[in-house]
C-alpha cells in the first residue's frame, strides 16, 4: 500500500525542485568586444593584480617579511581582494 505513494512523492520532489530553479536569473556576465565573460573572472584578475601591487610595495619598503608564509598569505590576499572587488563592483 505504501509502494503506491513513493512514485507520487518522487514526482512531487521533482516538481518542487524544478519550481525552485525557475527563479534563478541568468549568469552574471560582462560583455567585452562581443564576447561575454563571467564577472568573477574579472574579480579574480583584479585580485591577483592587487596582490602583485602589494607584493611590490612591501618589497620596495623592505617589509616583505611581514607576510609569512607566502604560500598561505598571498592566496588568502587574492581571495580577500577578489571578494572585495566583487562586492564593490557587482553587488552595490
Amino acid at each position: 500500500m505504501s509502494s503506491g505513494l513513493r512514485p507520487a512523492r518522487h514526482a512531487w520532489a521533482i516538481v518542487m525542485s524544478c519550481a525552485t530553479l525557475t527563479a534563478c536569473s541568468d549568469a552574471p556576465s560582462v560583455g567585452v568586444l562581443g564576447a561575454y565573460f563571467p564577472d568573477w573572472l574579472f574579480c579574480i584578475v583584479g585580485g591577483v593584480l592587487l596582490v602583485a601591487c602589494v607584493h611590490v610595495l612591501l618589497s620596495r619598503s623592505r617589509r616583505g617579511d611581514w607576510l609569512t608564509p607566502p604560500a598561505i598569505v598571498y592566496p588568502a590576499l587574492t581571495v580577500l581582494f577578489s571578494i572585495a572587488l566583487w562586492v564593490v563592483g557587482f553587488n552595490l
